[in-house]
């Protein structure tokens, strides 16, 4: 068996490992963070159970941490307290990244994970099996349920070579994604193996597996292997490893080769993280901003590179550079080691461990500013500039535009890699981390003014009429249905107030029109929901009264989200069709709920125009759907209900 077979066969509740089938799995461990782990808690209480039943869950807070008004601290204090109740590890704000923290200190090599946050799959670089999903999806695990996937694909990616020159493992996954697209991962897992996996680092390997997200992937994994061992044994962890290789033979459903000797800096260029060019082919483009940092590009490693790299320079007088170390323990050893120190003297201004910019929580640059960041998205307006330009690179390119005031080739800045050691034995203080009480059912939960109660959604109706509220494109990423940033975000808890945000980017009064119809329906086109798992960008369209999203294709876990909350999704039989639709329409579907039950083909009305459509639902999520969403379901089957 390959890998991804090895840790699915350990943890296979039910199913076949036969691509295209649902499986589901047993999970280990999971994780939350503060965006998308207040409405995960809230529907982790609604189920009733008394503790969760993983062998770890963790909470953090490393989003939200911009404290402008009461809402974030309101919410820092339930989910500490929810966590307290309910048997959850806690880490604090200015604790750090939680997948950097979780990749230092609470992975397990052949176990599973999954979080309510799309890059939860960094954990893949320490030989974890760990996917991203919505916080419903995440709190229904912690109440002992399983996670369901569809069987992917498993694809080989085999590293030939050693990184030469400047080239980094950031070029490495923008290269996959040069190569396949934000679409090309979809039903898909990429296993890295070959001679060039042994010269990448833990962190290095974390950044691939981290970035695989954009690709559309399942999830990406590397073995755990002597490298992986020795990270652990510096993290004091050395019980958290165990070997895991592919088979010799192996058999995967596809395979990539990427020779690591022929690889060079690479930049993905406005908008999407797949327009992806040499950096030596970008000419005479001027940086107003560097952005160093993120769950991507984070790590000890990265701050001590460019510590390195900054060392006795001065960043350019146009350019004002943030970074932000991914964890506590990453900023106090940089900071004992003398390399905070340098980046501070070149003029760098020190961001709290957190995610910060790459969210939009700060740090948006000025009107058509051009900006390098070491992030994983680039999409428009993401960074709170509607009309900026964002570029992602690796911190080596990051440094210097950020040195010379322009997208420049690093090895016109520097002149030799700089010497990075890393000590044998990382800082280990666990201090901040807050454990579960003793006395869980006494533990009072706490819930601020901006904590509202879940809505109560009613199940799918027998036949539906539904209006036409917004018909859009191709590549639709949560962002754009749901935005981040320091506006939006504090009202994650409140559903009826961040449901006026819902495609604000695009449609200013697509709230208003979708609350006076009684039911709607979303158009769009290839790949929507891209990007994030924020379950938000399900949820308060449904809030909303969308009961139906027709598109071409959707991204995975997006797709999961509308099924969670009762939302019916449907794809054009044959594409065209789309050009057919237009806002303002009514469609009607007779017998829909019926015909779904017994497997029919579903026909939309408009007017005296047919157009077929089709679903793709296994029986369980037909009787989530039915349900009216995944909360009413599992309560039904915990016995709430």
């Amino acid at each position: 068996m390959n890998i991804t077979q090895k840790i699915i066969s350990k943890h296979l509740l039910s199913g076949q490992m036969n691509v295209g089938s649902e499986v589901a799995l047993k999970i280990d461990q999971t994780l939350t963070q503060d965006a998308t782990g207040t409405m995960a808690y809230l529907q982790f209480e609604a189920m009733g159970v008394s503790k969760v039943k993983t062998k770890l869950s963790v909470s953090y807070v490393d989003h939200n941490t911009l404290q402008s008004g009461f809402e974030n601290a309101d919410d820092h204090k339930f989910l500490q307290t929810i966590a307290a109740k309910y048997g959850i590890v806690f880490s604090p704000a200015g604790n750090g990244i939680c997948h950097q923290v979780h990749l230092e200190r609470f992975g397990v090599c052949g176990q599973t994970l999954i979080g309510a946050d799309s890059h939860t799959p960094t954990a893949g670089g320490l030989g974890m099996l760990a996917f991203g999903a919505g916080g419903l999806e995440v709190a229904s695990v912690m109440a002992g349920q399983p996670f369901y996937i569809t069987m992917p694909q498993i694809v080989k990616v085999n590293l030939k070579g050693k990184l030469k020159g400047w080239a980094s493992s950031k070029d490495i996954i923008l290269e996959l994604l040069r190569l396949l697209t934000v679409k090309g991962g979809r039903g898909k897992i990429f296993e890295f193996v070959g001679d060039g996996v042994k010269s990448l680092n833990i962190p290095e390997r974390a950044t691939i597996t981290n970035m695989g997200a954009e690709l559309g992937a399942t999830t990406s994994v590397f073995p755990s292997d002597a490298v992986t061992k020795d990270f652990l044994k510096k993290q004091n962890r050395l019980s958290s490893w165990k070997e895991i290789s592919a088979d010799k033979g192996a058999k995967y459903d596809d395979e990539i080769e990427i020779d690591l000797n022929q690889l060079e800096p690479l930049i993905a260029c406005p908008h999407s993280p797949d327009n992806v060019k040499k950096v030596k082919e970008i000419k005479g483009v001027k940086v107003n901003q560097v952005c160093i940092g993120s769950c991507t590009n984070s790590s000890l490693n990265d701050m001590l590179l460019l510590g390195g790299l900054l060392k006795g320079k001065k960043i350019n007088k146009d350019i004002s550079l943030v970074v932000s170390p991914g964890s506590r323990q990453t900023l106090d050893m940089i900071a004992k080691d003398g390399a905070l120190a340098d980046i501070i003297e070149s003029g760098a201004r020190i961001l709290e461990c957190a995610c910060g910019p790459c969210i939009g929580m700060g740090q948006s640059p000025k009107s058509e500013g051009v900006s390098i960041r070491t992030f994983n998205r680039s999409f428009k307006g993401r960074s709170g500039t509607k009309d900026a330009f964002i570029y992602l690179a690796s911190p080596v390119v990051a440094a210097a535009a950020a040195l010379k005031g322009e997208i420049i080739d690093p090895s016109k800045v520097f002149t030799k890699k700089p010497n990075i050691k890393i000590p044998n034995k990382f800082i280990i203080d666990d201090a901040q981390f807050q454990k579960p009480s003793a006395k869980l059912a006494k533990t009072e939960i706490i819930k601020g003014p901006n904590i509202k109660s879940l809505p109560q959604f009613g199940s799918l109706e027998n036949s539906l009429k539904c209006t036409v509220i917004i018909k859009i494109g191709d590549n639709i990423n949560t962002d754009d249905i749901m935005p981040a940033g320091a506006k939006v975000l504090p009202y994650r808890s409140n559903l009826e107030k961040i449901s006026q945000f819902v495609f604000s980017a695009i449609d200013a009064d697509f709230a208003e029109r979708a609350k006076s119809i009684e039911s709607g329906i979303i158009i769009g086109g290839e790949n929507y929901g891209q990007g994030s798992s924020r379950e938000h960008a399900a949820l308060a369209p449904r809030f909303l009264g969308i009961r139906i999203v027709l598109v071409k294709s959707f991204a995975r876990i997006h797709l999961a989200n509308l099924i969670n909350f009762g939302i019916v999704p449907l794809t054009f039989e044959n594409a065209a069709d789309y050009d057919l639709l237009n806002a303002g329409e009514t469609i009607v579907f007779e017998d829909i709920k019926q015909k779904i039950k017994d497997n029919q083909s579903i026909i939309a009305k408009i007017g005296d125009k047919e157009i077929k459509v089709k679903y793709e639902l296994t029986q369980r999520q037909k009787e989530i759907i039915f349900a009216g969403g995944m909360l009413n379901w599992v309560k039904t089957t915990l016995g709430v209900l």
